[in-house]
């Protein structure tokens, strides 16, 4: 029933062009079809990418083109991820389209492998990349430092081409919904990087972390019955263990697991929540300590403490202290300003020293230059 889809499907084809002639490329694909046109799966080897497909920006005018603008600084992060996983680093395919006269050859004619073949493309054909420059550029960049990587190949889905028009307007179907995927789950799903490592360790090591942190999505909704966000405390423990890269990473999770038990120990709301005795909501909406913004000016907090001792007794005098502060989000005496504005809780860089000031001040710590900076200014434009 698919093959007499395929096979009978009326096919829109580009306007007929000159018999190209000389040398071809010749790819294994899968033939296709998409809105009545065809379209072709191939696979093409990495050395042949830059060759294949040429980006100058710098020739035509935006409206001229069907691709928006290399963001540069993006090309080199992508070359170094390749290059830093060669046994392990993923591409998903590029989508492209042909300006010429392509010839398809299917292994079997009339037959189950008939979408199966062979695509031959003149040399003179020129190629555009409808979704995939940033990679394309990252795969140049990796094989000038390393050149084996060519033999290796990435999916391309062909396009026949008809038109600048079709082109742009491809680019915006393909990127109409895509969605960069929450910063929590990314750190749920992320085993490259040390920090979600140590991030997702700290959580599952504590019955109400585990319970009350939401661990895919990066903002809670009004009903959560979620306290944290997964990304939030992948933020605030990156700055608790600021500086211990030298640590090895259980001496980290060690550290950071015993720090926020600790920290957990001053909110009562939060075991309330864990033992069901109120809503998640409720305090969220009450409190301002199970903000980011909070988790971050604690992380910053405990990274003194850390350096200052190892001694968890220490800590634990110190920390004591927060259970003195008013942490109700209608403490506009302390908080207005400094964690929120016009009511609203702010994470901004500077709301974050201004919070930590505070906290830091409530615990009898001295300031750091750059909070102290940040405390002048403030009080001086409350006088």
């Amino acid at each position: 029933m698919g093959r007499d889809k395929i096979k009978d499907a009326p096919v829109a084809r580009p306007p007929a062009r000159s018999v190209q002639t000389g040398f071809e490329y010749v790819f294994p694909s899968i033939r296709g079809v998409q809105a009545g046109r065809e379209y072709y799966v191939t696979m093409c080897p990495l050395r042949l990418i830059p060759r294949l497909f040429v980006f100058d920006e710098e020739e035509l005018p935006l409206e001229m083109r069907a691709q928006r603008s290399l963001n540069k600084a993006r090309v080199p992060e992508i070359a170094r991820y390749v290059l830093d996983n060669v046994d392990s680093y993923v591409f998903s395919a590029l989508t492209a389209s042909v300006d010429a006269d392509v010839t398809f050859t299917p292994i079997e004619m009339g037959g189950p492998n008939e979408r199966v073949g062979t695509l031959t493309i003149p040399m003179s054909a020129k190629f555009v990349i409808n979704d995939g420059q940033h990679r394309r550029a990252g795969i140049q960049q990796a094989l000038s430092e390393n050149p084996e990587l060519g033999d290796e190949s990435i999916a391309i889905v062909m396009f026949l081409d008809v038109g600048l028009e079709r082109c742009q307007q491809m680019f915006a179907d393909l990127n109409r919904y895509a969605i960069r995927p929450a910063k929590s789950i990314g750190v749920l799903y992320d085993y490259r990087d040390d920090m979600s490592a140590v991030t997702r360790l700290v959580v599952s090591r504590s019955p109400l972390l585990r319970d009350l942190t939401e661990m895919e999505t990066s903002n809670l909704a009004q009903r959560s019955r979620k306290l944290f966000t997964l990304s939030a405390l992948y933020n605030a423990t990156k700055t608790l263990l600021d500086g211990l890269n030298d640590q090895s990473l259980e001496r980290q999770v060690d550290l950071a697991a015993a720090y926020w038990q600790l920290v957990a120990e001053q909110f009562p709301e939060w075991e309330q929540v864990y033992n069901r005795e109120t809503t998640a909501g409720d305090i969220r909406s009450d409190f301002i300590h199970t903000y980011g913004l909070v988790l971050q000016a604690l992380g910053r907090v405990g990274r003194s403490l850390i350096a200052e001792s190892k001694s968890q007794g220490k800590w634990a005098a110190k920390l004591r202290l927060l259970k003195q502060i008013d942490w109700h989000r209608s403490n506009d005496a302390l908080w207005e300003g400094r964690a929120m504005t016009g009511g609203r809780v702010s994470k901004s860089s500077s709301h974050v020293l201004l919070t930590t000031a505070a906290i830091r001040t409530a615990l009898n710590l001295p300031l750091p230059p750059d909070e102290q900076r940040a405390e002048d200014a403030f009080t001086g434009g409350n006088k």
